[in-house]
């Protein structure tokens, strides 16, 4: 029993002793290479912290045993409608309010729909995933310049620091915590992914749930949106292009189980956005091109997905 649950400890703990020997081999490698390390942070933590913020939000639908493919498509929409009310309003605050909304809606939106038509929510999130590529278009045609939309760099130049980011992260983890760890919103989630049978036998809505989580889902996307156009104020039809798929890889090397269910933890996502981002700056610094990087990523991803069903996969129970 003790041999368990020692294994069970280090399992719990493999995720932030992954992320400690990253940092160390990216001060060790850094070192070597005469880098500045001071930057070389920075650019980590700009790079980690949009998709830390979405893939929090994320862990509510991840926890039900469901996955939204189209989070990087909504962050996109959502700047876009962010930077368009700006440039129409000269407002901050009408341009965060927008971005919020708009996310909001749109995971709203995903959610009813998948109920409406009693499907699953990833196959509503592939329709919606062409819908809002096709949007960006729409909205950089209309209202920009032919291939872009940006907001003046001066605007959001006082926004565009580590520590508005970092309190921006720091404050929707925490609120995260404590919906999901310390009030029934996180229990009856954990309760649906564990097993929906049973949860819906105890009188639990499934449909209900769902819409939270994607309620919550959807602040965090529009936070990332926000925090997307104070780093890069001038949007293109690439904006967020890469961050679905990072959110996805995120959330599974941070330890978060693709099943979803009791063991979900809202931490994952922080610790596999940091790991990940960390993990691209040393293959950089090792000279590996992107395609090489895109490669040992998702080798990483299918290793960690194939160990933790192979751990788990016996313990689960019938849905």
């Amino acid at each position: 029993m003790k041999v368990d649950r020692w294994k069970r400890y280090f399992a719990n703990l493999t995720p932030v002793i992954g992320l400690l020997v990253l940092m160390g081999a990216f001060f060790v490698i850094g070192t070597k290479e005469d880098i500045n390390i001071t930057y070389g942070l920075q650019t980590i933590i700009n790079q980690s912290v949009v998709v830390a913020v979405v893939a929090t939000g994320a862990v509510f639908i991840y926890t039900l045993g469901s996955f939204d493919i189209s989070l990087g498509a909504a962050v996109a929409v959502s700047a876009l409608m962010g930077a368009i009310s700006y440039n129409k309003t000269k407002s901050i605050l009408v341009m965060f309010l927008v971005c919020v909304s708009v996310a909001i809606l749109i995971s709203l939106f995903n959610s009813v729909l998948a109920s409406f038509f009693n499907l699953p929510v990833f196959v509503t999130t592939i329709a919606m995933l062409s819908v809002l590529n096709a949007l960006v278009l729409i909205l950089i045609k209309i209202n920009g310049t032919g291939s872009q939309i940006a907001v003046p760099a001066d605007a959001v130049m006082d926004l565009d620091s580590l520590g508005v980011k970092l309190t921006v992260l720091i404050l929707f983890v925490i609120v995260c915590i404590i919906l999901f760890n310390f009030t029934s919103i996180g229990r009856m989630q954990k309760f649906i992914g564990g097993n929906a049978t049973c949860a819906k036998l105890t009188g639990i809505s499934g449909s209900k749930m769902a819409i939270v989580a994607f309620a919550i889902a959807g602040i965090g996307v529009g936070l990332g949106a926000f925090l997307t156009i104070i780093y890069a104020p001038t949007l293109t039809k690439d904006t967020a292009s890469s961050v679905g798929m990072d959110i996805i890889i995120a959330i599974v090397f941070g330890g978060m189980p693709v099943s979803g269910g009791a063991r979900s933890k809202i931490y994952a996502a922080v610790i596999g956005a940091f790991s990940m981002t960390f993990l691209g700056q040393i293959m950089i610094l090792l000279n590996f091109n992107s395609g090489i990087g895109q490669m040992v990523k998702a080798a990483i991803f299918i290793i960690i997905v194939y160990i933790a069903s192979s751990n788990h996969k016996n313990k689960l129970l019938p849905r």
